[in-house]
């Protein structure tokens, strides 16, 4: 299981797009604002039945501290039979949480430093951001959240996704044969 968090900030992520000739499209941004929405997502593959699935949880207007990592994990460790093993990267945060949770069937590994290429969960959020959120202006992080969460959605039931998600990491595992 892969695990990452990111944030989305309400300053749109500019991309080039279309517009009549002569017609410069403009986007209406607030100034100077700390609102955010921040996401933490495990990707998650089923070595025996052979399958991919996505987990995630938002976070209005704050970041993910300790606890709430913590009561992500325990939440994966009560859907989730036998064992667990999470690889994520080697923020401090993560290592207080796997301590607090203590459980004989998660174990934790975490990714060498500055390979976030490494982890299908990044595939995912450069996907939301450069993608379906490029050029969006949300007035706030309600209106932000409320994009965020039925993309987040859509993403956890599209098979096809996850698995290019899966084999964007370049991972050993990538050659397995995944069931669309």
């Amino acid at each position: 299981m892969f695990i990452d968090q990111s944030g989305f900030l309400l300053n749109p992520l500019v991309r080039r797009t279309l517009a009549p000739r002569g017609q410069t499209p403009k986007l209406l941004v607030r100034g100077r604002h700390r609102q955010k929405v921040s996401v933490m997502a495990a990707l998650s593959l089923s070595p025996r039945r052979n399958q991919l699935g996505l987990y995630f949880r938002t976070l209005q207007d704050g970041y993910f501290q300790t606890e709430h990592i913590v009561a992500f994990l325990r939440d994966l460790l009560y859907h989730f039979r036998g064992r667990i093993i999470v690889v994520w990267d080697g923020w401090k945060v993560h290592d207080a949480a796997a301590k607090l949770v203590r459980s004989p069937r998660l174990e934790t590994v975490s990714l060498p430093g500055y390979a976030p290429d490494l982890n299908p969960v990044e595939h995912i959020w450069n996907r939301l951001k450069w993608s379906y959120l490029a050029n969006a202006a949300p007035a706030d992080s309600t209106e932000l959240h409320h994009q965020l969460r039925p993309l987040l959605l859509q993403t956890a039931q599209s098979l096809p996704q996850l698995i290019s998600f899966w084999k964007g990491a370049k991972l050993p595992l990538h050659q397995l044969k995944l069931k669309r």
